[in-house]
């Protein structure tokens, strides 16, 4: 029997996935003295410093779907800790590119093969990382994240359930 009500939206889904994905990976990182959030930008920093890229904050940002101020809290951090290199951008002394020191690389492979292992099992009733219906989950996500978070015309967050019911007669009001 599963734990999620019966007419659960589709926003309730995702939220309690990500929840979940964000527990099971903060509790996979900590010993490698990592928070989900910060392997996400050590695990980005990783891959750009392979595609030859070391990116702003701002870029680092934008790459992962973090606030830029958050992504600052988190570099410091790192930083502290001994992974993550900050740096003045001699082509704009406003930004502050970012790299990991080789501990930082070190730690950031071992963060993703642990990482990569959790996602297989965590994707497993999908046939793993590597299966048909994961691919297929991801490029659904994928266009789910490409959807503008600008409201459409016709919402009046103002006007109350009544009237986005009528945008969306599914909407059930007992949902919401």
């Amino acid at each position: 029997m599963s734990s999620v009500p019966e007419n659960a939206t589709p926003g309730f889904l995702v939220w309690r996935l990500s929840m979940k994905w964000r527990v099971a990976v903060d509790r996979a990182v900590a010993p490698l003295g990592l928070t989900h959030a910060q392997y996400s930008l050590v695990a980005s920093l990783y891959g750009m410093h392979r595609a030859g890229r070391r990116p702003s904050q701002r870029q680092l940002a934008d790459h992962t779907g973090l606030e830029a101020l958050y992504v600052s809290k988190l570099a410091r951090a790192l930083e502290t800790a001994g992974v993550v290199d900050r740096t003045r951008d001699p082509a704009d002394p406003r930004a502050i590119q970012l790299s990991l020191t080789a501990e930082g690389r070190e730690v950031a492979r071992r963060a993703i093969r642990v990482v990569q292992s959790l996602l297989d099992q965590l994707l497993e009733p999908l046939g793993g990382l590597d299966g048909e219906r994961t691919t297929a989950f991801s490029r659904e996500l994928a266009t789910l994240l490409d959807v503008s978070l600008d409201p459409p015309a016709a919402f009046d967050p103002h006007a109350g359930l009544d009237a986005r019911s009528e945008l969306d007669p599914h909407l059930d009001k007992e949902q919401t």
